[in-house]
């Protein structure tokens, strides 16, 4: 099992099975979906308070990561998380602008995270005289090797260990929620309990049927995605056959 299937099991089978756990999706859910979100004034960002998209558009203008920071933010996701057969890679997933945007929306991150960028060029400088960037791919695997597995690591190697942990949980985090990484698992969302009466086949099995009237009253596969609107009264006012 390579490390990509292994963070793929984790993340389903542990915090993140709440998030991609889920029954199927048609696409005409998906199709609809985007219509309903269109209407309703959505589009990128949809679901954000105002407040909300002035603190992005104020993150967005910042910048946290060195130029040099953010290189070697950019070869440690792309360890951690390469690119196969199957999907691109972390920095392909745009995972590098995704830990930067978390330095500022946490800042508890940015120290320990700086801190760690500076260890690990310390490190490197000390082995192979120098930067992590600037190592050969063996130097750099050697080097995350060292830190990588807790369990094998030495003593002196923890502070290490510690700041690739949070560096695996950020890269992990931000490919498995790009568009990449969610099509990468297969995520089909979460899709609405529909239900379409008792099957055409076991009604007339058992010698039942519907009348027209439960059917124009409940079962109106044109109506599932509207939007219920209520009188003052609580009548439904915007469905058809339902107006008390």
């Amino acid at each position: 099992m390579d490390r990509r299937e292994h963070l793929k099991l984790l993340l389903a089978g542990g915090a993140g099975a709440a998030l991609f756990m889920s029954s199927s999706c048609t696409e005409e859910d998906r199709r609809r979906s985007e219509e309903i979100i269109a209407e309703n004034g959505g589009g990128p960002g949809y679901g954000r308070t105002e407040e909300e998209e002035k603190r992005d558009a104020r993150f967005r203008s910042q910048t946290f990561f060195t130029e040099h920071e953010l290189a070697t933010v950019a070869v440690l996701a792309d360890i951690i998380i390469p690119a196969d057969e199957e999907s691109g890679s972390a920095t392909d997933a745009g995972v590098p602008d995704f830990i930067e945007f978390m330095m500022k929306d946490y800042p508890p991150f940015q120290d320990p995270t700086r801190g760690g960028l500076m260890w690990l060029d310390s490190e490197c400088n000390k082995r192979f005289g120098k930067r992590f960037v600037d190592c050969s791919e063996e130097e750099q695997m050697e080097m995350v090797d060292m830190i990588a597995w807790p369990d094998e690591a030495e003593p002196e190697m923890m502070y290490g260990v510690r700041f690739f942990n949070r560096m695996r949980d950020l890269v992990s985090t931000g490919f498995f929620t790009s568009e990449m990484g969610v099509e990468y698992m297969d995520y089909k969302g979460n899709t609405p309990g529909f239900w379409d009466g008792v099957p055409q086949d076991v009604l007339e099995e058992h010698g039942f049927s519907y009348d027209d009237e439960m059917m124009d009253k409940y079962i109106k596969r044109e109506e599932r995605y509207i939007l219920a609107e209520w009188d003052e009264d609580g009548n439904v006012i915007n469905r058809s056959g339902n107006n008390s």
